[in-house]
């Protein structure tokens, strides 16, 4: 596991760096989670060799550090992400972001156009008002979910996604979920609308039906399913989710198509 400490920030962000050739993964997790949990094993996947693989913990999740006046606003992470690419003199990036990660590769793609060829999201949050674990985490106030709410969540949440969330550091847990609820300016989903890289989202058939899906399709965006998964489909599908990123065009790119390319099996 690789580390940077982010001034700005005030703590060491990691992640697990896979090497490759070719347009590197860059892998994003959702809310309380963390991508040493999450995409470790799907960055390791035969199917999807070839390519380098960057899977992020996000400031106050996993093995990163909690810097204790991080913001974690959408916009907060994103810059943290952007300063890992740097770091890592990567370009043209392939993000893959589930749930608000799939929010904060949204912000990042608008915001660093460069860093990014394509975006695959899976059941991004595209709306203020955050999704339902955002929503009971951040009608607390921070005080309060800090002393008391976070045990209650946790124990209403199934043992997974518990084990998960335990390690998050409440306070930027509580920020985040309040910057998933606030949302941005423009909103996720126009930022997502307007973007000229290919896009794909990733829906999981138990999720469906899927309230952003038709405008999401009618912004000529793909939409490919994953079977038998619900909204954690990386868990409850490692290879139903493999396969619809290699069909996403996240997959390896054949060598004589490595420069330059930014196509693949779907996407404008």
């Amino acid at each position: 596991m690789r580390s940077l400490y982010l001034p700005e920030a005030g703590g060491h962000l990691r992640w697990i760096d896979l090497p490759g050739e070719g347009p590197a993964r860059v892998y994003l997790h959702g809310l309380g989670c963390a991508g040493s949990a999450d995409f470790a094993g799907i960055a390791a996947h035969p199917d999807l060799h070839g390519g380098r693989a960057i899977v992020v913990d996000l400031l106050g999740h996993g093995y990163s550090d909690r810097p204790k006046d991080f913001p974690g606003t959408l916009e907060a992470h994103a810059g943290t992400v952007a300063a890992v690419l740097d770091h890592c003199g990567i370009t043209g990036a392939v993000l893959v972001g589930h749930s608000m990660g799939g929010a904060i590769a949204i912000v990042l793609t608008a915001t660093r156009p460069d860093l990014v060829s394509r975006l695959v999201v899976a059941e991004p949050n595209l709306r203020a008002g955050g999704g339902l674990f955002s929503g009971a985490i951040a009608a607390y106030g921070e005080e309060d979910f800090v002393s008391h709410g976070f045990r209650t969540v946790l124990a209403g949440l199934e043992p997974g996604y518990a084990a998960r969330m335990r390690v998050a550091d409440p306070a930027i847990l509580h920020r985040s979920a309040v910057g998933l609820v606030t949302g941005t300016s423009p909103g996720t989903a126009e930022l997502l609308y307007g973007l000229p890289q290919p896009r794909v989202m990733l829906i999981g058939t138990r999720s469906r039906p899927y309230a952003d899906e038709p405008a999401v399709r009618q912004a000529g965006i793909p939409v490919v399913e994953v079977p038998d998964a619900g909204h954690h489909m990386m868990g409850d599908n490692p290879e139903g989710f493999v396969a619809a990123l290699v069909e996403s065009g996240a997959g390896p790119v054949p060598r004589g198509e490595r420069a330059g390319s930014r196509s693949g099996p779907v996407g404008p």
